[in-house]
C-alpha cells in the first residue's frame, strides 16, 4: 500500500506542477505577445514571392512588413512585380506609391573575343569573384568582363546567359526583372540597371575602362578613350567625362544619338532603334531630290 500511495502522490504532484507551469507560460506568453498586423500576410501574398532581394529586403516577407508599417511607401518598390503589383498593394493599403519607369540590366562591356585579345590564361576556379581577387584578367583591359558567368548563376529568372561566341553575358529583356542580383555579383561592376526607355530604346557608353586613351585603345578596339567628342556634341548636357570615361545620364538623354555618330571607337551604342539608312542611299536620295527640284524649276522657267 505504501508503494502505491507514493506512486499516486508522485503522479498528482507532477500533474500539478505541469498545470502550474502551463498557467505560468500562458500568462507570460500573453504578457510578451507581439501583435502582428494581419495585413502583412495579405500583402505578402500579393507580392511575387521571388525573394530575390531586389527591393532591398531579405525576402518578400520583409518587404510586406515595411509596406504595412510605413505610412510613406514612395521609396519602396518591388522590381519583380513592377508597377501593377505596387499599385494593387497601394490601393489595398490606402497609400500612395511612386510610379517608376521599367528598368533592365545592361552589360556595359564590348570586349568580345574579337575586340579584346587574350594575353594570358587563367587556370583557376571558373569564378569572376575568384579571378578578380587574384589579378586583372586574361586581357590587357583590367576593367572588362571576366567571362566566368557569376552573373548568370545568381539570376533567379533565367534572364542572363553567356554568349559562347563573344564571351560576354547577354540579357533577355523579356525575362529581366531588374532585381539587381547580377549587378551585385559582378566584381568588375560592368552591369548596370538602366531605364528600359520608350519602345526599349537606349543609348549608353558600352565601356567602364578608366585607363588613358592610348592604353585603352591598345587593350580593346571598342573601348572609351575619353576623347570628349560626345560631351561636346550632346545638346542636352547628358554626358559627363570623368577618369577618362564618358557616362550618359539616362535622365537627361533625349536619344538624339548625335554622340553615337561622333564616337571614334564605337564605344557608345544604341539599342532598340530602327536600322539607320546607309549613307550612300541617303546621298543618292538627296541627289535625286536635287535633280528633281532642278528639273521642276527648269520646266517652270520654260
Amino acid at each position: 500500500m505504501d508503494g502505491t500511495l507514493i506512486y499516486t502522490w508522485t503522479v498528482v504532484i507532477l500533474v500539478g506542477l505541469g498545470l502550474v507551469a502551463a498557467v505560468v507560460l500562458y500568462f507570460v506568453a500573453q504578457k510578451f505577445k507581439v501583435y502582428e498586423d494581419p495585413r502583412i500576410d495579405q500583402v505578402e501574398a500579393m507580392l511575387p514571392g521571388a525573394n530575390c532581394g531586389g527591393c532591398g529586403f531579405p525576402g518578400c516577407r520583409g518587404m510586406a512588413e515595411a509596406l504595412v508599417k510605413n505610412d510613406d511607401i514612395a521609396s519602396l518598390y518591388c522590381p519583380v512585380g513592377g508597377a501593377s503589383t505596387m499599385q494593387a498593394i497601394a490601393e489595398f493599403l490606402g497609400k500612395a506609391v511612386a510610379e517608376k519607369e521599367p528598368m533592365v540590366a545592361v552589360v556595359r562591356c564590348g570586349g568580345t573575343f574579337c575586340n579584346r585579345a587574350r594575353i594570358n590564361t587563367f587556370d583557376g576556379a571558373r569564378s569572376c569573384a575568384v579571378e578578380a581577387s587574384l589579378y586583372g584578367g586574361e586581357t590587357g583591359c583590367t576593367f572588362g568582363c571576366l567571362g566566368n558567368g557569376d552573373c548568370t548563376r545568381v539570376c533567379n529568372f533565367d534572364a542572363i546567359h553567356m554568349n559562347p561566341e563573344t564571351g560576354l553575358p547577354e540579357v533577355d529583356e523579356e525575362k529581366c526583372t531588374a532585381c539587381g542580383a547580377c549587378v551585385k555579383a559582378c566584381p568588375k561592376h560592368i552591369i548596370e540597371l538602366r531605364k528600359k526607355g520608350l519602345k526599349g530604346r537606349r543609348v549608353y557608353v558600352n565601356c567602364v575602362n578608366q585607363d588613358k586613351g592610348a592604353v585603352t585603345r591598345k587593350a580593346c578596339a571598342v573601348g572609351c578613350i575619353g576623347c570628349g567628342k560626345c560631351v561636346k556634341t550632346c545638346p542636352f548636357e547628358a554626358i559627363t567625362l570623368e577618369n577618362n570615361l564618358a557616362y550618359i545620364d539616362p535622365a537627361k538623354c533625349r536619344l538624339c544619338r548625335k554622340c553615337v555618330a561622333v564616337c571614334p571607337t564605337g564605344a557608345i551604342v544604341e539599342v532598340g532603334f530602327p536600322a539607320r539608312k546607309p549613307e550612300t542611299d541617303t546621298a543618292a536620295a538627296a541627289t535625286t531630290q536635287e535633280t528633281k527640284t532642278a528639273a521642276e524649276g527648269g520646266e517652270q522657267h520654260a
